[in-house]
């Protein structure tokens, strides 16, 4: 493992490397010329090699110095970008951010999320617009919202990915429901059972068709692009519907559905995406929930 660069450190190397001279940069930074050149002599030690030539005039960079300081530089101006996120946070009482999402998504993890964001941040607005995906991603490109979040949204040039998160299909029941309670339960398990399912307006349904098994029929009572609806029927036993872990975090926090993994769908997984423009940075209010959105999904990620 290489050595660890602290930040007095990587300040010493960059002003150095541009006053081509220990004692200016001592100078300028307002510390004694000793004590950069012992911290210089001690990181060229662990390194290896010189990272410096000293020449009559003053310093040059090597070769290796080279690369190492574009590191540096490259860490610095991290640094100074946390720092003023951090800063621009720090009392954030005002403020406004709109993220553009789907209605599983929507329902699900993200309205726990927004509801512990409003607690932290009472003054900051949200707004959330549900739309089908193609239009999601429209609306991010027209400036409309300054946050995506959706299941295969389609990738854009134009797009930056904040993260992604792969989350395993189940089968979402009441927690009395014969199913409930199982490592894992096959999709041919759950077709003799009432079926709640997505509509073909969602992606969720066509997942699913894929994984009925041959010369099984697949014949759902209730057909419906309301991810609301799919979960109140499950409720009651003995209704069978399908989801990802995220959409029904709240309601399994509440002991109303549980989750049991599709072994089924062990190879299919239903990737969400948070993105923003490119080249447009985040305000404050639009950092902190993107923030918050990510740690929630992290929480449900899938694990094989």
């Amino acid at each position: 493992m290489g050595p660890t660069l602290h930040h007095r450190l990587l300040t010493y190397l960059d002003e150095v490397a541009r006053s081509g001279s220990i004692r200016s940069a001592a100078s300028r930074l307002n510390v004694a010329s000793s004590a950069i050149n012992r911290q210089i002599l001690a990181l060229e030690e662990q390194m290896g090699t010189p990272l410096f030539e000293r020449l009559h005039r003053g310093l040059r960079l090597t070769a290796a110095g080279e690369i190492l300081i574009r590191h540096v530089r490259d860490t610095l101006r991290e640094h100074d970008r946390m720092l003023a996120q951090v800063t621009s946070l720090k009392g954030l009482s005002r403020g406004e951010v709109t993220i553009a999402t789907m209605a599983s998504l929507a329902a699900g993890v993200l309205a726990g999320v927004i509801r512990e964001f409003r607690e932290t941040s009472p003054g900051i607005v949200v707004k959330v617009r549900v739309l089908p995906g193609s239009d999601i991603v429209d609306a991010l490109l027209a400036g409309e919202v300054d946050l995506a979040l959706g299941y295969k949204l389609p990738a854009n040039p134009r797009l930056h990915c904040i993260a992604e998160f792969e989350h395993r299909l189940g089968a979402v029941t009441a927690p009395d429901h014969p199913l409930s309670g199982r490592y894992h339960v096959r999709l041919g398990d759950c077709l003799s059972y009432p079926l709640v399912v997505a509509d073909h307006s969602l992606t969720l349904r066509g997942v699913i068709e894929s994984l009925t098994p041959d010369r099984m029929s697949f014949e759902p009572v209730v057909e419906t692009n309301s991810i609301e609806l799919m979960k109140r029927l499950a409720q009651t036993p003995p209704h069978v519907t399908f989801l990802n872990l995220a959409d029904v975090g709240e309601e399994m926090r509440r002991g109303v559905l549980a989750f049991t993994p599709l072994s089924d769908a062990r190879a299919i997984t239903q990737t969400a995406s948070l993105v923003q423009r490119s080249r447009t940075a985040l305000d404050g209010a639009a950092h902190l929930l993107a923030t918050r959105i990510e740690a929630a999904f992290e929480r449900h990620s899938a694990v094989d």
